[in-house]
């Protein structure tokens, strides 16, 4: 019964892990009104647990992050940035 019970939780642990996915994102950013806000957004989005990568841009306002979706969601992503005084939310895509 152990060895089917550690077998079990073995494959559970296989089958999360083959469930998680790096995605990524863009975000508009609100508030960036100086060269110095991208370091900041950039900053507060990276010390997120499961972030991988960051790339703010001054010129777009927006942030694109790559990030394991089992770590950690898009919405703690935002809420990182709004937390520092620059808003965050998905860029819409297509039409």
């Amino acid at each position: 019964m152990k060895q089917f019970l550690a077998a079990l939780a073995g494959a559970l642990a296989l089958s999360t892990a083959a469930m998680a996915a790096e995605r990524t994102v863009t975000l508009t950013v609100e508030n960036m009104t100086c060269a110095s806000c991208p370091y900041i957004v950039k900053k507060s989005m990276e010390a997120v647990p499961g972030v991988a990568q960051v790339a703010v841009s001054y010129e777009t306002k927006t942030a694109t992050v790559t990030f394991d979706d089992a770590k950690t969601s898009v919405d703690a992503i935002a809420g990182a940035s709004a937390s520092n005084g620059y808003p965050a939310k998905p860029v819409k895509q297509g039409g």
